[in-house]
């Protein structure tokens, strides 16, 4: 589902822990294990191969695979069939889930001229599986509701909420009209929601050669971009305000006896009906718009003069949907752990795909099951882990991440108790390491990420990072915070993969990894996105698949065969700081504006300036944002820097010593706990269903994450009488993680001596 953008997440660097030379506990140092786990290690390494890779991405994307397909069944069935035969205790589980799919689409210009819109992707000649027609899903955008509505049309750019700011001062009103956005800047889910919220009547969402076209290369089957009829297929529910998972099923899981809402009770389906269409259905439509002309900023790479509207442009949107319950198929794999079987380390990748989906998702499901097969190498030559390992395949990603997060609401409470950590891909390509997660797991990714070398590069896969970091620092400031600091910094999650479910709702630990930044593509979930695009354009040798796997199934490693487990509070201290910092500059900022805004509507400013042959219409006052109490949150600062440093110093101080077994698992209990204690009963406002109090994806941005997302969307959505009381509750969590950390400070300070 998500688009990999590795340079969101390289930006900066944490401190590190000294590693623990603990002959009773793998320490997150490589150097610090004992010999028998280390050769583990390196096994595990040697491992992984890309010519099986290859095999596995051309199996697997060889027809279409969407949900309720013959062939996604074929899919669950063959990777079932892999890990049993690498000695995994593995089963299906199946989900009975709403999945809609196209009955009725037709998009007509019907004024000034009348212009028929293709919605059809072509076959391409030397590209083998772009002409299955009969097993590929037409181009839709998922949980639209039906419709059939005329109207004149409007190009509102992304279809932001700042867009439609814009529009209000060029006089420009949707209501009762037809959305035009393009691609990018946000989800597509959040397009046609605020369109619906400003009155339009039906959303057009089109791919603009400027962001994945004819702008940024050669289209495919020259180069790797989006062709002009090429279509973005994908998901519309509004699951950042309700839920992700089954529209009927909110927060249980989709089970046999599960009682279901009738479709129209759905809080995720859309208020307008929805289609996405391809830059070349676009073209007439935005040549034959008038009213203002669109601003810079708006402007994509079509050759046409971009007006806003509204008309004299009117279409005609009609889309009808099968609105029937699919099966889901979520194959889970188990190695039981000999000493601590009831901590599970879980591990996933899902398999279904739009079209083929080569890229998204086989690109990133090709290095897990590579993981699993090298772990089921470990089992046959004596290895046995200590935790119980849990490999997921997981279906129904694509249309809301439906098929992790039913499994997770089935088994919640037993994840609750069980569940150490989460380590998520999602599709995979050339370049460098984007590293995103629970800051608790900072220290151990970076250290895993120095022992795996870049194929292309020659140095560790780290270096690498920490390289593109530097060069693209905005300042010599960054710059010198990314060399002083030894760790990379982990981005924040939102939502957009399948690690939501168990992050944002239950609290468990969870790491997003993947490469990529150095191919570029316009194939996104399209029937371009196939084996024949990502063995020319991608990681055709699957070397960065090998390191992948490598990367990942070390995490992985590490966490099952940990004496104490590899987690630290330091990287959580130092990013909390940081997003303390931005919600003060975020305020901050809004009060500038919107004083200096209030003020130059009080000197006349915007009539003076106003031209009469564009005319614009002046923005209405606003009340300043008011000042905050941040020192609720100051004093958690402190709190969790301290019980950080202490929790460092004791782990260190163990030097060597064996720590007694009930020393170990009252840590590592607390350890778990930690992330838990980041997640409210309550939930967030009026979304309670996301319970993570320092990360969500946000209500107006989908997939991007919102850190502190109580207090900072208070501020963005400027409902500020709500933001203390977020402040405060914030602050409570941190703190007790805080003192978590210093009682397990304390018990290992106790094991020392």
């Amino acid at each position: 589902m998500r688009v990999f953008r590795p340079a969101a997440v390289l930006a900066s660097l944490a401190f590190t822990l000294p590693a623990v030379p603990l002959l009773a506990q793998a320490a997150p140092g490589a150097e610090a294990k004992p010999s028998p786990e280390r050769e583990w290690e390196k096994r595990l390494l040697a491992v992984p191969s890309p010519d099986e890779m290859r095999e596995a991405v051309r199996r697997l994307s060889a027809r279409p695979h969407h949900v309720g397909s013959a062939y996604n069944r074929e899919t669950a069935e063959w990777i079932l069939s892999r890990f049993k035969e690498w000695g995994f205790d593995a089963r299906i589980e199946t989900f009975d889930v709403l999945f809609p799919t196209p009955k009725e689409r037709l998009v007509e210009m019907v004024e000034p001229t009348r212009f028929r819109l293709a919605l059809e992707e072509p076959a391409v000649a030397g590209d083998p599986t772009s002409g299955q027609k009969a097993e590929q899903l037409p181009t839709y955008n998922a949980y639209s509701i039906d419709g059939d509505v005329t109207g004149l049309l409007v190009y509102v750019n992304y279809g932001v909420p700042e867009d439609y700011e814009q529009l209000e001062r060029l006089g420009v009103s949707v209501e009762g009209k037809v959305a035009l956005a393009r691609y990018g800047r946000s989800w597509r889910g959040i397009k046609p929601k605020v369109a619906a919220e400003h009155g339009a009547i039906g959303c057009l969402i089109y791919s603009d050669p400027r962001e994945d076209g004819y702008f940024g290369g050669d289209v495919f089957p020259k180069g790797p971009m989006r062709p002009r009829d090429g279509v973005q297929r994908g998901s519309v529910m509004d699951f950042p305000s309700a839920s992700p998972g089954d529209p009927l099923t909110p927060g249980v899981g989709a089970t046999k006896d599960a009682k279901r809402l009738p479709v129209k009770e759905a809080r995720s389906l859309t208020r307008i009906p929805v289609l996405p269409i391809s830059y070349g259905d676009a073209q007439p439509l935005l040549a034959a718009l008038a009213g203002p002309l669109a601003p810079e900023g708006w402007r994509g790479a079509l050759p046409v003069t971009y007006h806003v509207g509204p008309g004299p442009a009117k279409v005609r949107l009609k889309a009808a949907f099968n609105w029937d319950l699919k099966p889901v198929q979520d194959v889970v794999a188990r190695i039981r752990g000999a000493e601590r079987p009831d901590e599970w380390v879980l591990r996933g990748n899902h398999h279904d795909a739009w079209v083929n989906g080569a890229e998204d998702p086989v690109s990133g499901l090709a290095p897990l099951l590579e993981e699993a097969r090298a772990l089921g190498l470990l089992l046959k030559e004596g290895w046995k882990p200590k935790r119980t390992v849990v490999y997921c395949a997981w279906d129904g990603e694509e249309p809301g991440l439906i098929g992790s997060t039913e499994w997770v609401e089935t088994h919640a409470e037993e994840l609750r108790q069980k569940a150490v950590a989460y380590v998520n891909s999602d599709g995979n390509a050339r370049g460098y390491l984007g590293m995103s997660g629970s800051h608790t797991l900072e220290h151990l990714v970076n250290e895993v990420a120095r022992e795996v070398q870049d194929p292309e590069a020659k140095v560790s896969v780290f270096r690498r990072a920490q390289a593109r970091a530097i060069a693209s620092a905005s300042s010599a400031e960054k710059r010198k915070e990314i060399r002083d600091r030894a760790d990379l910094r982990l981005g924040a999650l939102g939502s957009g993969s399948d690690y939501t479910a168990f992050l944002d709702h239950l609290g468990v630990a969870s790491l997003d990894l993947g490469f990529g930044g150095e191919d570029d593509g316009g194939i996104y979930h399209s029937i371009y996105d196939d084996f024949y695009w990502y063995t020319s354009f991608a990681d055709k040798d699957f070397v960065y698949g090998r390191a992948l796997a490598q990367t990942a199934g070390l995490v992985v490693l590490r966490l099952a065969d940990a004496e104490l487990l590899p987690f630290e509070f330091r990287g959580l201290a130092d990013a909390s700081r940081e997003y303390l910092k931005e919600l003060k500059k975020l305020l901050e900022q809004k009060q500038e504006e919107v004083a200096e805004r209030n003020r130059e509507i009080e000197d006349g400013v915007f009539e003076a300036t106003n031209d009469p042959r564009r005319p614009t219409v002046a923005p209405k006052k606003e009340e300043v944002p008011p000042h905050l109490n941040f020192a609720p949150l100051e004093n958690a600062m402190v709190a969790l820097q301290k019980g950080a440093d202490r929790y460092a110093k004791a782990r260190a101080r163990l030097d060597g010593r064996t720590v007694p077994p009930p020393v170990l698992a009252r840590v590592n209990e607390m350890l778990v706990r930690s992330e838990r204690l980041l997640v409210s009963p309550q939930g967030l406002l009026r979304r309670p269903w996301y319970r993570h109090l320092l990360y969500a994806p946000g209500a107006y941005a989908g997939y991007g994450a919102r850190t502190m997302p109580g207090a900072r969307e208070a501020i963005e959505l400027k409902r500020y009488s709500e933001a203390d009381g977020e402040i405060a509750r914030i602050a409570r969590a941190l703190e007790e993680v805080a003192a978590l950390a210093d009682r397990a400070a304390a018990e290992l300070e106790g094991a020392a001596g």
